[in-house]
Parts: C-alpha cells; structure tokens; sequence
C-alpha cells in the first residue's frame, strides 16, 4: 500500500528519496514524509501529495547522507500531519517508516501507557516504534537487536525502515507480508517498495525475503534472519528501463499504459506464440506438464481486475481443457477452511505478486498439497517465489492505480495456458488450436486499430459524465468484461456502476432502467449474439440509454444502440482482450471530464498489501 524509499551513501539524501517519493506515489497519497540523519534527527511530514510536501520544507536544513521517506496510504488514523510518516520515538533518538499493519498494537500500546510512554498519532506505526525503544532500553541490547525481538512478538505485516540519530550512516530494514528491494550502487544503497525508485541509479537489486532483517550501511549490507543468522543476499538484474516509469508525453499513466498494450500484448505473447511452427512455449507450463493436464480441478484465487481476469480464465479453461475451474476472492478464500485436495492446481493472478490476501491463500493452499501456478507482473515478487511454477505477463511497470495493461496481460498469459494444455490433453482439435493461436497472434495489430482514433469515445464520455448510475452487461465471455468496466468506472470516476450478466438483467436490476439509466452493452458477435440483441431491445422498450460495444460493421448493434464503440472480429474466447479496451478509454475519458485525478483516485492504492 504504502510507498517507502531510503538511501545510504555519499549523494545528498533528500533530492534522492523525493524523486522517489514521486515514483511511488501511486502507493499511497495521503500524506507524505522524510527523516534525515545530520548532526541530529530531522522530520518533515504533510497531509496530502508529495508535492505538498516539497512545498513545506522550502527554506529547511535538508542536508543529508542518509534518510528515509514515506508515502501513506492511511489504514490506523485518518489522513493528517500528525499521522504521516516517520514517526519518531519518545526519546527524539529513532525515527521510523511502516508498510503494513501490526494487528495486535493495542495491548502493545495500553502496556507503554503504563511505563509513562506518550502519543503523539493515533498510528500503530508509533506504537512499534517505542515498543522497540522499550525493548532497547530495559535490555540494554543493539538497535538491531531490540527490532528482532520485536519482531518476534508481535502480529501482523510489515515493511520497516528505522534509523537512529546516534547511527548516521546506517538503515536498518525488516520484512513479512510487504515488499521491500535493495539497490547496490558503489559506495551507496537504496530502499523501496519497488524497483522504480531504484532503476535511476542501479540495476542490481536484492529483493528481501519475509523474516529478514538487513542491516544497510553505504559500503555494507547484512542479511539476517530472526534467529540473528547471516543469510547470503541473492543479486538480481532488474528488466525494466527508466523511459518505462515516466509519462513519455502522455496526460497522465492511465492513458499512456491503455495505448501501451498492443506492444506490452506483444511483448507477452513474444518468444512464447510461435505461429509459424504451430507452437506454444511456456517453461513453466512445459516443466509441469502432467500436474497440469491431470488436474482434477484448478482454483483461480485473485482480487480486483485480477479476480475478473480469472473469470475469463475459467471460460477458457473449462471450455479447452475440460478442467472443472472455480475462481475465489482471495480475501474470503484465505478466512474460510476450503477442500484442497493434493493435486489441485491453484493459479493466482496478481499484477504485483504482492497481494497480501493472495499470498496468504497461496501459502494455505500450499500446505495441503496444492500445485502453485503463479500468473503475475512483477519479476522477483512473493507470489513468484512461493508459486512451484508460473508466466510473468511482461506487462512493464504499471503506475496508474487502475489496472489497465496488467489486465490485458493477464488475460493474453491464461489465454496461453489454456490453449497448451487443452491441446496437450487432446481437448481441443487442431484446427480450433491453430485458429486460435492465429486469433491470439493478430490481437496487437487489433489493439493499435482500436487505438487510432478514440475520439468517439472521448465523446460519449463528455455525453455520459453526470449520469449517476450505469449498468455493464454482457454474456459468456464477455460478462467479465461487463464487471471490468463497472469497476474501472467506479476507481475512476466515482460514478456507481454495476455489472451483471445480461440474462439476469430480468431478475431485479431492470427495475432500474429509465431515460437517465446509460446501459453498456458488451455486445460483439459471438454465440450470445442473438440474446444479447433481444436485451437491448428491452431496454430501449424501456427508454433506457444503451452504450454498446460491438464488432465493427455490425449494423444491427449499432441502429439500435444510442451509442456504440466498434472493435476488430476475433474469436469469443480471446474477444475480451478487445472489448474491454473501449471500456478503460471510457472511465478514462469520465474521469478527465468530471476533472478527477485518474492516476490517483481518492482512497485507493496500487497495490494491497495489507487487508
């Protein structure tokens, strides 16, 4: 959730961790902050974005080798001075960022009360903070050491940085639940949630494990476990280029990853689509083979965008590979007890690979015997080192909140999946196969097409900007689609929006059709086209405003629909990576007409990673 960034080393601290606190914004953008260590402990922190807080420290001693900063993402106390990070210790001698939540803070902070320890934020960030201050003090032990029998007692996720007045060169770091990398440069390190901070100055990173403390100095770095045992940092090269994380001329993120996706769609599908030889290459699908094609069932645990791509998936699947699929919110499969039997194939979809509810799905899961299959964007993450096997979707860093090309990405992976392992099973002919993967190979030209032009769909946005309400609807593949483009509505616009499969239109939601109510209909032809012209038709009989998405030179659709956004024909099965592209410019386009801040909707963060 929260975006954390820190440096050690011979460069000015502040201009460092601010250029990263802009990186990581997308994390969390109720307030902001910095400690620098010079001579002292020095603190600025604002409610509000980090430019509010560039604003506030013009003037003030910002020299520094050493420091940490933090952007929130409020989850203990409302957005305010007084809860942004760092926070500092009772003494004025520790100062400390935190990712994450520490479940059981309040007996922690009813026992400091006791012994005379005061607040000055209603965080439980604070509260650990002087609870390590207790332990140091009343044992008589190391910074480092009073941190690790922290760690031990208490419950819950967490990211920490925390430094010390009287250690000015060193930052001390720990983890479980929240990333955290380290950068290595020469004679300096630096510190993030991820790598976009980091890629400016170096590409070799050291992504920390959960339970690991590392002891950061600029010619140092330490690894230790919580039993105080040295582990050996594993070095990583970092795939990804500067020009990926910046603007590039665009408005704003959201829009630049929406044109981005037929090179990130080809980019995915690269290496791995072989047209010419008929072929799908997936390693991690190839090493497992027959876990894969034997599965009994398969379970798709996601959140979000990345629990309707797994609805998609389970369309796929099921129709290819003859596997029974179900697919779970991740949040509600971790608390209940399900039946996981050895041999289930559990697939989780996250961009980040940190999704805190999935990773502890996947850890549950994994303990009964489950196959991990792990379908995420960010290389090194959680959810790709706990999975037995997995396909990055090599989307390219998305900053925008709402996902976008992580989506497509996602969608063109579990396209991939499916055909391999229906065609492994002997589930699909080889002709359906061979028209698929030709489907699946045009999808990027397909996108650009799209792309072209979205003028129309800038202009139906303007049309549509002060409705309060809108229905999606769609059937068989395109229904996932209908619950994307609610949801992106929702993030970007804040206009209620709700999806639903069109046959079930009758039993309650067409109560609410009137000549106020705009429809979105994913209507592109495919074996539901028939039904779905009937369902427009009721609900032009009942003067709703029908917004439909249809194949291009549809003209049925189209003279029937008040509005209409045309995509290229493909197949059913991969329709949704081309329908549901219309429905991003479109929440887009609202959100810039109704002047919100698209790549920064209001109580919403990039990345979940606490519950």
């Amino acid at each position: 959730m929260c975006g954390i960034v820190g440096y050690t080393g011979g460069k000015e601290a502040y201009p460092v961790i601010l250029k990263g606190l802009k990186r990581l914004e997308y994390r969390g953008y109720d307030s902001s902050g910095v400690a620098l260590i010079n001579s002292g402990l020095k603190v600025y922190k604002k409610k509000g974005k980090v430019a509010e807080l560039e604003e506030s420290v013009i003037g003030k001693d910002l020299h520094a080798h050493v420091g940490i900063g933090h952007t929130r993402w409020a989850t203990h106390g409302e957005p305010s001075d007084r809860n942004a990070h760092p926070h500092v210790s009772n003494s004025g001698e520790l100062a400390m960022i935190h990712n994450g939540i520490i479940e059981n803070y309040v007996p922690i902070k009813n026992d400091l009360l006791k012994k005379g320890y005061t607040f000055s934020s209603d965080t439980d960030t604070e509260v650990l903070l002087n609870f390590i201050e207790d332990i140091k003090k009343n044992n008589n032990c190391t910074l480092e050491e009073a941190l690790r029998i922290a760690l031990k007692r208490i419950v819950g996720a967490y990211c920490i940085l925390l430094v010390a007045a009287d250690d000015p060169e060193t930052i001390i770091a720990a983890r479980k639940g929240s990333p955290l990398v380290i950068g290595i440069g020469k004679g300096e390190h630096f510190l993030a949630s991820d790598a976009s901070p980091i890629i400016e100055y170096t590409k070799e990173v050291v992504y920390v494990n959960d339970y690991e403390i590392a002891i950061v100095r600029p010619n140092e770095l330490i690894l230790k476990n919580l039993g105080n045992e040295k582990q050996t940092p594993f070095i990583t090269k970092l795939d990804m280029e500067l020009a990926a994380i910046e603007k590039g001329g665009y408005d704003h993120f959201m829009i630049k990853e929406i044109h981005e996706q037929s090179d990130t769609i080809h980019d995915c599908l690269r290496g791995r689509l072989l047209v010419e030889q008929s072929q799908i290459v997936m390693s991690g699908i190839e090493d497992h083979l027959e876990a894969l094609t034997h599965a009994q069932r398969m379970v798709i645990v996601a959140c979000g965008t990345s629990w309707h791509a797994g609805l998609i998936a389970e369309y796929m699947i099921e129709e290819l590979c003859r596997i029974p699929v179900e697919v779970e919110y991740a949040s509600e499969f971790r608390y209940r007890n399900p039946i996981i039997h050895k041999g289930d194939v559990i697939i989780a979809i996250s961009q980040s690979g940190e999704t805190a509810d999935t990773l502890v799905a996947l850890e549950k899961a994994k303990e009964q015997g489950a196959f991990i299959f792990g379908v995420v964007n960010a290389v090194g993450s959680s959810i790709a080192r706990i999975s037995h096997a997995g396909a990055y979707t090599h989307a390219g860093p998305e900053i925008g909140v709402a996902s976008t090309k992580a989506f497509t990405g996602q969608l063109a992976v579990l396209a991939m999946m499916a055909l391999k392992i229906g065609y492994s099973k002997g589930t699909i002919s080889h002709e359906r196969y061979l028209k698929l993967i030709n489907e699946l190979d045009a999808i990027p030209e397909k996108v650009t097409e799209i792309l072209q032009d979205t003028s129309n769909i800038q202009a139906i946005a303007t049309k549509y900007k002060d409705a309060h309400d809108f229905l999606f609807l769609g059937r068989g593949y395109n229904f996932p689609v209908a619950l994307e483009g609610a949801l992106k509505l929702k993030e970007i616009s804040y206009i209620h929006a709700e999806g639903y499969p069109a046959a079930e239109m009758k039993h309650g939601p067409i109560a609410l059709v009137d000549e106020n109510l705009p429809v979105v209909f994913v209507a592109t032809k495919d074996s539901y086209y028939e039904k779905i012209v009937s369902n427009v038709q009721e609900i032009k009989a009942r003067k709703g405003k029908v917004i439909a998405i249809a194949t291009t030179s549809d003209t049925v659709i189209s003279s029937m629909a008040d509005d209409t956004m045309f995509v290229p024909d493909t197949d059913e099965v991969i329709a949704p990576l081309l329908s549901v592209i219309p429905l991003q410019l479109l929440s887009y386009y609202v959100g810039i007409a109704k002047g919100i801040d698209v790549d920064k909707p209001r109580n919403l963060a990039k990345s979940v990673t606490v519950e």
